[in-house]
C-alpha cells in the first residue's frame, strides 16, 4: 500500500486529521489577497478580449525566423495608424491583429505582409469580424453563463440544504473572479474557447464541492440526537474523508491538460487550444481549493450561527472530550484540534497484559 493511499485511511478512519474547519480564517485571509489582486488588475489592465468579442481583423502566416518587429513593421508599411497587437505563435508563426478595417485597409496590409517577409498572398490567413457580430457573442456568452449559475442554483436547493447551496455558489463565483484576474494580471485573451473552458471549469468545480457536502450531509444527519460532536467537527471530518480523493481527482484532471497547453501553446503554436487549456488549468486548481477551504468552512461558518447547532456546541463544550467510535474527539473551538486512539477505555482497564481478564483474588 503506497504512502498516500495509507494516509488517506488514517484520515477517513479518523486517526489522522487536519484542521481545515479550525484555520478556516487563514484561508478566508489568502483568498481575500488573492481576489484583492484580481480585482486590481481588473480595473488597471482590464480583460484583454480577443477578436471575436470586439471585432476586428487578424493576419496570421508562417515565417521562419519572423520577429515581432518586423510585423510591426508590415503593419506601419501598410499605412495603419491604428493600435495593432503582433505576437509570435510557436516558433514560425506570426499573428497580427488590428481594429476592423475596410477592405482596401486589408488588401495594404496583405501586401504589406508579402513584400517585408516574402511569402505568397495564399499563405496569410485572414480573419475579419465586425463590431456588431462581436457584440452578439458577448451577450451569448454572459447568458449561457447565468443561464448555468441559475440551473445549478436550482439543483443544489433541491438536491441539498439551502445554505450548502449558498456555500457552492460562493465557491464558484469565489473560482470565477480569481480566474477572471488571473486572464487581467498576466494579458491572456479572452476567447470564445475561453468561455467553455470557463463553463467546464465550473462544472468540475461543483462536481467537488458536491462530492464532499454529500460526505458532510452523511457524518450529519443525526447530529443533533447524538450530540457527540459539533457542525464544524462532523464537517471537518467529512474534509478530511475525501481530502485524498479530492488531491488523487484534481491531479489526474490536470496533467492532461497541462499535456494539452505545453504541446498545444508550446510546440504547436494552437491558439484555441491555449485558451481553452489555459482556463481549465487555472480553474481546475481554483476548483480544487475552493470546493476544500471555502466551500465547506463558509457552510459550517453558516450553520453554527443556527440556534440548533449553538446549543448542541454547547452540549458538546460541557460534556468533553467525545468518543467517535475507536476514535477519541479533542474539542477546541467548536472545532476539531486533534484526533488520537483511545488506549483508556474501560475494556483494556479490565483487561491483563495477555489480553485476558485479569484474575480476582481469592478467599
Amino acid at each position: 500500500m503506497s504512502r498516500l493511499s495509507g494516509m488517506g485511511g488514517r484520515l477517513y478512519r479518523g486517526e489522522k486529521s487536519f484542521d481545515i474547519i479550525g484555520n478556516r480564517r487563514r484561508f478566508y485571509v489568502l483568498s481575500g489577497v488573492v481576489i484583492l489582486i484580481a480585482a486590481i488588475s481588473l480595473s488597471v489592465q482590464g480583460l484583454h478580449l480577443g477578436i471575436e468579442f470586439k471585432g476586428g481583423s487578424q493576419f496570421t502566416f508562417t515565417a521562419p525566423n519572423a520577429t515581432v518587429i518586423q510585423g510591426q513593421k508590415a503593419v506601419t508599411d501598410s499605412g495603419i495608424t491604428s493600435e495593432s497587437i503582433v505576437q509570435k505563435i510557436g516558433t514560425d508563426k506570426i499573428q497580427i491583429t488590428t481594429k476592423s478595417l475596410t477592405n482596401a485597409q486589408n488588401d495594404a496590409v496583405e501586401n504589406a505582409i508579402v513584400k517585408d517577409f516574402n511569402i505568397t498572398i495564399g499563405n496569410i490567413n485572414v480573419l475579419s469580424i465586425g463590431p456588431s457580430w462581436g457584440k452578439d457573442i458577448t451577450h451569448k456568452a454572459i447568458q449561457a453563463l447565468v443561464g448555468f449559475l441559475l440551473v445549478v442554483m436550482l439543483y443544489l436547493a433541491l438536491a441539498f440544504e439551502p445554505k450548502m447551496a449558498q456555500a457552492a455558489i460562493v465557491a464558484v463565483f469565489h473560482d470565477i473572479f480569481i480566474t477572471i484576474g488571473i486572464y487581467a494580471l498576466v494579458g491572456f485573451d479572452v476567447t470564445p474557447a475561453t468561455v467553455i473552458g470557463f463553463l467546464t471549469i465550473l462544472g468540475y468545480s461543483l462536481y467537488d464541492t458536491v462530492v464532499v457536502f454529500d460526505k458532510v450531509r452523511e457524518n450529519t444527519r443525526s447530529i443533533t440526537s447524538t450530540g457527540k460532536y459539533t457542525y464544524s467537527q462532523a464537517a471537518n471530518l467529512a474534509v478530511n474523508q475525501t481530502l485524498v480523493r479530492s488531491f488523487n481527482t484534481s491531479l489526474i484532471a490536470l496533467l492532461p491538460v497541462a499535456s494539452i497547453l505545453f504541446v498545444g501553446a508550446g510546440l504547436l503554436g494552437a491558439g484555441t487550444l491555449k485558451d481553452l487549456s489555459l482556463a481549465l488549468f487555472i480553474g481546475l486548481a481554483t476548483g480544487t481549493y475552493s470546493s476544500i477551504f471555502i466551500a465547506t468552512p463558509i457552510l459550517a461558518t453558516l450553520r453554527e450561527r443556527e440556534p440548533a447547532m449553538k446549543a448542541l456546541a454547547k452540549r458538546v463544550a460541557a460534556r468533553g472530550p467525545a468518543v467517535v467510535g475507536e476514535a477519541v474527539v479533542i474539542k477546541g473551538e467548536s472545532e476539531i484540534a486533534n484526533i488520537v486512539t483511545s488506549t483508556h477505555s474501560k475494556e483494556n482497564r479490565e483487561r491483563g497484559p495477555r489480553n485476558q481478564p485479569k484474575r480476582r483474588n481469592r478467599r
